[in-house]
């Protein structure tokens, strides 16, 4: 079965989950973490996205994020794909780090943020890690309680709710979380409603999905291969050609990189177009990958090709 596009409603609320490939950790060390808040911070200003809640497990993270008018997808396939070259680059290693796909479900913010946040912050908490989420340093929590300082956070829509004064806001806050703290798994914040994208009443989900641009479609491999031609200038018959030119053998294992790396395409749908084996393809994407770590230009194409594939498909959507 076809699997849903996804839904950008800008302005909306979104629980994000990202999750390490086979269940293997994502961060090795506490660098890793703040390189990947600095990458999220950099996002705010890059793609227009809010961050009201993160919470950063070893093998999983957690976001709250509200969509602008770029959609999520082109944020967070960016926020992916840097840390897994940051990761990699460091391990010496090539290959994937997230697990498939992002999982986003968006929700009723009205009814549904304050708990949304709360049941990030408390992850910790429920699985065991620490005996308060105050003394977990890797979630937002106590940034809302004043004890850590991230102007790239956005806590007021929250804090709000609870007082117009920070204080007493933040008593609110702190006494909201300490009720939840017997509070388990809440299957809903995973796997949405009746439509497994949405958390909300039928009368919200209803006045999402009749939005103009709720579903900008994921990167296809049409866009993948429009941006490649471009920043190398050839066309289809030169990519066929059996010429082994370094600039079509490059643009050849670029392709295959981007279409695995976006989940546009396969290696053996990526071959029939280039005109070459899934093995000399395989070997050719690789390369590539290990160039990438000590190449610096070569890595800024490699994001920049990224970027523009998906700015392709948010056009086409």
């Amino acid at each position: 079965m076809a699997r849903k596009p996804r839904i950008h409603h800008p302005g909306g609320f979104y629980h994000i989950i990202l999750r390490g490939n086979g269940g293997q950790d994502i961060f090795l060390a506490d660098t890793d973490r703040y390189r990947l808040l600095l990458l999220l911070q950099e996002g705010t200003c890059r793609f227009g996205y809010r961050v009201h809640a993160f919470c950063l497990m070893a093998n999983h993270l957690h976001l709250v994020l509200q969509a602008g008018n770029i959609p999520l997808s082109r944020g967070l396939q960016n926020l992916s794909f840097r840390y897994t070259r940051w990761v990699n680059r460091r391990e010496k290693r090539t290959g994937h780090l997230f697990q498939g796909r992002y999982k986003a479900v968006l929700v009723d913010g009205d009814s549904y943020l304050l708990e949304l946040v709360r049941y990030i912050h408390l992850n910790p908490l429920r699985a065991g890690t620490v005996q308060t989420p105050d003394e977990y340093l890797w979630t937002s929590h106590l940034a809302y309680l004043g004890r850590d300082d991230l102007p790239w956070l956005t806590t007021e829509n929250l804090l709000g709710q609870f007082g117009r004064q920070a204080g007493k806001a933040r008593r609110g806050y702190a006494r909201f979380i300490q009720d939840g703290f017997n509070e388990t798994y809440r299957k809903e914040f995973h796997c949405g409603g009746s439509d497994s994208r949405i958390l909300g009443s039928d009368d919200f989900a209803a006045s999402v999905l009749a939005a103009k641009d709720v579903s900008p479609r994921d990167v296809a491999l049409e866009h993948v291969e429009t941006a490649v031609f471009h920043v190398y200038d050839i066309d289809r018959v030169a990519l066929q050609s059996p010429s082994q030119q370094r600039h079509l053998s490059e643009a050849r294992a670029v392709l295959a990189w981007l279409a695995r790396e976006t989940g546009a395409g396969s290696l053996e749908q990526v071959s029939t177009k280039v005109n070459r084996d899934p093995g000399s393809l395989s070997s050719a994407v690789r390369r590539l990958s290990e160039r990438a770590k000590s190449d610096a230009a070569l890595s800024t194409k490699l994001e920049s090709l990224m970027n523009k594939a998906l700015e392709l498909g948010d056009l086409e959507a």
